[in-house]
């Protein structure tokens, strides 16, 4: 996700530190960089002209050009006008909405709002939320079916009344059932066309007025850069024209996005900001936009609240009381190595899960490698796990020589595929010991962070 745009930048600010003083000639050259970074990650134009000027003007101030950390100084300031590109409003939905919040999905054939619907519906059952989705797309082949089925894989009621094929009844139905059946929120899944025409914005305003949403969410492709955004500003003005616009955007396919224009060119284009992020195909990768978040990746600093919110979600309170009893008394095993690398499969994709530690992506050999890395890799570590005796996997210190030649050979792989796992499972075991070691809390914190500073990965 954004690899692109992240390695260019990363890219410009090591070449700044690589100056002990900095001067407007080498500011300017980096500020040339970054701009054609800009531009080909496909943000629009007079956004970037915008940022860039802003950016200029700070960067070369007295207090930066004297400073003595002046290529920090550059990053932060480059930070700082990143995240006033996407304004202070918080991703998610309004705050303080009436009860039944009603959420009108919009967009383009093809943007995926059918599928965003569910995603949201699970989010919203997430945060202990009770939502009813509906159907007003009566013209696409199987529309209504296929939200039925994605509903089921979520476990969230459907509105779905037989016969009923007119899209104002069948939302205002659904509204009604609503308020009638307990449910505080009710998802509209509206019908989309190829283009933006009088017929399906008059069916928009028809819908509108019989629900009265209280968000309207705008779903586009971001791997369709400038012309998801230009839809949505379409969108937005023709909608504002009869009533009130488009108020957050869900980028879709932000995973699959290595440019990332779309997502700093909405604020500044649409006017409006974004609301949730699609970052994978699986129901729960789907998630509030956070604007810091995504700059700190951008700029090779990680993100970590993501990855624990992630590993949160992946990992239940029991099974985290567990794996913390058993690294404090010195007990994990490899049968425990196992299950974590299980657990790490369940945070989505392995390369996103790398890219969200702080200096990953900063490293030009390890990028390389998490282009490779893929689920396969995984599942021969457990198979190489599964070629191991119970006695073995209790204690590793048992696998000499010869007991590594048979588990390769009952495993399919090479004695230098067990060494390696072995390898990452000690030191595993050391980074687990260090974060509950002597004098548990901080202390252990500190030393958790000597270990990992000092490491080359």
């Amino acid at each position: 996700m954004l690899d692109t745009l992240s390695t260019r930048l990363q890219d410009v600010f090591r070449s700044l530190r690589g100056e002990s003083r900095l001067s407007e000639a080498s500011v300017d050259a980096a500020l040339r960089e970054i701009r054609l970074a800009l531009l080909e990650a496909d943000v629009n134009f007079r956004v970037v002209k915008a940022f860039i000027d802003r950016v200029r003007v700070k960067a070369v101030g007295d207090d930066v050009l004297r400073s003595l950390t002046p290529a920090q100084q550059v990053v932060r300031i480059v930070r700082d006008e990143m995240l006033a590109l996407f304004g202070d409003v918080t991703g998610g939905l309004t705050e303080g909405a009436r009860k039944p919040r009603v959420v009108l999905m919009l967009g383009l054939q093809g943007s995926g709002k059918t599928t965003t619907s569910a995603k949201l519906a699970r989010w919203l059952v997430q945060q202990g939320r009770h939502p009813m989705l509906v159907s007003t797309d009566v013209r696409r082949p199987a529309a209504i079916e296929q939200l039925s089925v994605l509903a089921g894989q979520v476990g969230v009621r459907v509105h779905d009344p037989e016969g009923e094929l007119d899209p104002v009844a069948r939302a205002s139905g659904a509204l009604a059932a609503t308020r009638q059946l307990g449910f505080d929120t009710l998802i509209v899944d509206t019908a989309g066309r190829l283009h933006i025409d009088d017929e399906l914005m008059t069916e928009l305003d028809a819908i509108a007025g019989a629900v009265e949403p209280t968000d309207r969410l705008y779903v586009a492709d971001a791997m369709t850069g400038q012309d998801a955004i230009r839809s949505a500003g379409e969108f937005h003005a023709r909608m504002s024209a009869s009533g009130a616009g488009v108020s957050g955007v869900v980028l879709t396919k932000l995973d699959g996005d290595s440019r990332g224009g779309a997502a700093l060119s909405v604020v500044g284009v649409v006017g409006v900001p974004i609301a949730f992020v699609g970052v994978g195909e699986r129901p729960q990768d789907f998630e509030p936009f956070h604007a810091d978040r995504l700059v700190s990746r951008l700029l090779g600093m990680g993100d970590i609240l993501t990855l624990i919110e992630r590993a949160e979600g992946a990992l239940d309170q029991e099974s985290r009381e567990k794996l913390e009893k058993k690294t404090r008394l010195d007990d994990f095993t490899l049968d425990d190595f196992a299950d974590q690398l299980r657990t790490i499969k369940k945070m989505g994709p392995l390369d996103q899960v790398l890219g969200m530690i702080p200096g990953m992506g900063a490293m030009k050999d390890l990028n390389a490698q998490r282009a490779q890395v893929d689920d396969g890799q995984v599942e021969r570590v457990q198979a190489i796990i599964s070629s191991m005796t119970i006695e073995e996997r209790r204690n590793h210190q048992l696998l000499n020589g010869s007991r590594r030649k048979r588990i390769a050979r009952g495993s399919g792989t090479k004695v230098e595929d067990v060494n390696r796992l072995l390898k990452q499972f000690v030191d595993m075991r050391k980074m687990l010991k260090a974060m509950s070691g002597a004098g548990g809390g901080r202390k252990g914190k500190r030393r958790l962070m000597g270990m990992l500073g000092g490491r080359q990965v």
